[in-house]
């Protein structure tokens, strides 16, 4: 299990460890670390297409060929403090591999004092108006520190610039770092190199897609950091530590079995990409309830299927609300499943339901998964998530006493007792008709294997996003069957990952 932590628990975690270290020692490591990563993307970079995107800054045309550092062009964008510094004290070990370095100072003169001197003692250059052109950008305008936005003078620059690839030095400037909101202009990187664990913005709201690829830097700084972090990010480890993968004395009731009830015959869709999604995970068991059931039948013959979930039978976990409607058939079907002491995926119509009758919930003891995306929130809580969507989540769960699925190109998941989890992987092509339906039904069929609520929320969001990047690997669009069908490979690929006892690869 890895963390995403607050700026102001990584300033302590850096206090604590600088004083056991000489001066100096802490910025050095994450210059050190910073030029070897820059090194390593001017070995390797390739020429790109000019690109500037709404809301933040990137610029690209720059048509250099060359490869390797020396010869190569830098830009740094220098603030005044440690961020700042880095980035100097990494250009400089760039200019003596025989880099062409030229900083730029964006805050009148102040720059840090160590780090400039440095540079010029390399070779580099401080200069007012840097070359139009560059093979790599430094971002090192604003660190944890920065408030939101940028100044004019980076804005100037970064608009002025060329760059075949754009660093940000542990985030990118102008992003709200506890958060992920970017309520102003802000870097949009290629690369983004972290320094001693990942930040908030790393992986919420929209800074998160302002990062490009992460890379983190060891610093020494574990051992400081708090046990706690402000966002907690699963990796593969946790899924295969989490997963219950059949025995030789299982069968198919002791798998799990999981209930479905979605789907209408105005929307039979909905009924098919929930039970694709319950079919993918490790429930040995899937059955249908509701009007569909003909279609889903002729997708999946091995799902039992029923009008009613009073005739379901007993199930370890359901899914309600997918394409169900939200007339009084249906909510007369949902208080039924919420009648159930399995624990419960509430979607789409079902999160309409719960908007307009609360009190269904009211009365509920066992577990609740809800799965709501922006609008669907807004019923529920009143208003639309504000820009820090890990505080959002998680009151809307303290609200309702559950756990809290916030869908959106970097999903959240909030528990009541206020824990929250980025996923990871997610993927803005996975906002496409009936995607939800399949990552639902799959999050369903986690809870009917034994899975823990919100594991089972964090497990399945996980899943989904990387079954959307196997999805779409070789196409521009994915749709929800795509998705559907590359769940299976998803979890095969995830759990293959990880060595576990006893197991055979």
């Amino acid at each position: 299990m890895d963390g995403a932590w607050s700026a102001a628990a990584v300033r302590r975690a850096e206090a604590q460890l600088m004083a056991q270290l000489p001066p100096g020692t802490l910025m050095q490591r994450a210059a050190a670390g910073l030029a070897t990563e820059c090194a390593l993307i001017l070995k390797q970079r390739s020429p790109k297409g000019q690109s500037l995107k709404q809301g933040s800054l990137k610029r690209h045309g720059h048509d250099h060929r060359r490869s390797g550092v020396y010869g190569s062009t830098v830009i740094v964008l220098a603030g005044p403090g440690d961020n700042g510094g880095d980035a100097l004290f990494a250009a400089a070990r760039l200019a003596r591999r025989g880099a062409r370095v030229f900083a730029v100072p964006v805050m009148g003169e102040r720059v840090h004092p160590v780090a400039a001197a440095a540079l010029t003692k390399a070779g580099g250059r401080l200069v007012a108006a840097p070359p139009r052109h560059c093979d790599l950008l430094l971002d090192g305008v604003l660190g944890i520190g920065g408030r939101p936005g940028l100044p004019g003078r980076a804005i100037d620059q970064l608009a002025a610039i060329d760059a075949d690839t754009i660093v940000a030095v542990d985030v990118p400037s102008g992003v709200d770092v506890d958060t992920g909101a970017v309520p102003a202009s802000a870097v949009d990187a290629d690369v983004t190199v972290a320094f001693g664990s990942r930040k908030p913005c790393h992986v919420l709201g929209r800074a998160a897609l302002l990062v490009g690829r992460l890379v983190l830097v060891d610093i020494g700084l574990g051992p400081y950091l708090d046990p706690h972090p402000a966002v907690r990010v699963a990796d593969e480890g946790d899924l295969a530590a989490w997963w219950h993968e059949p025995g030789p004395d299982d069968d198919k009731y002791t798998r799990g079995v999981v209930g479905v009830a979605a789907g209408s015959e105005q929307y039979p869709g909905a009924a098919v990409l929930a039970t694709s999604g319950a079919l993918a995970g490790p429930a040995g068991y899937v059955r249908y309830a509701g009007t569909a059931a003909e279609h889903v039948r002729r997708r999946h013959p091995e799902v039992v299927c029923t009008k009613e979930v009073k005739e379901a039978g007993r199930v370890q976990a359901w899914l309600a609300g997918p394409g169900f409607g939200t007339d009084e058939a249906a909510l007369t079907e949902l208080r039924h499943v919420l009648e159930s002491p399995a624990p419960v995926v509430l979607d789409a119509d079902a999160l309409t339901l719960i908007g307009e009758y609360p009190s269904v919930l009211s009365q509920r003891e066992a577990p609740v998964i809800l799965t709501p995306h922006d609008r669907e929130y807004e019923r529920l809580y009143g208003s639309l998530p504000a820009e820090d969507r890990g505080a959002a989540a998680a009151a809307l769960a303290k609200r309702l006493n559950c756990t809290v699925l916030l869908k959106g190109h970097h999903t959240v998941v909030a528990s009541s007792d206020g824990e929250v989890w980025a996923n990871p992987t997610g993927r803005p092509q996975l906002a496409t008709a009936g995607s939800g339906d399949v990552l639902a039904g799959f999050m369903a069929s986690l809870l009917a294997s034994g899975m823990a609520g919100a594991k089972a929320a964090v497990a399945a969001a996980y899943m989904h996003g990387r079954a959307g990047g196997i999805a779409g690997a070789d196409h521009r669009t994915v749709t929800a069957s795509d998705v559907a069908r590359a769940l299976p490979r998803a979890v095969g690929e995830t759990l293959s990952a990880v060595e576990r006892p006893g197991r055979r690869r």
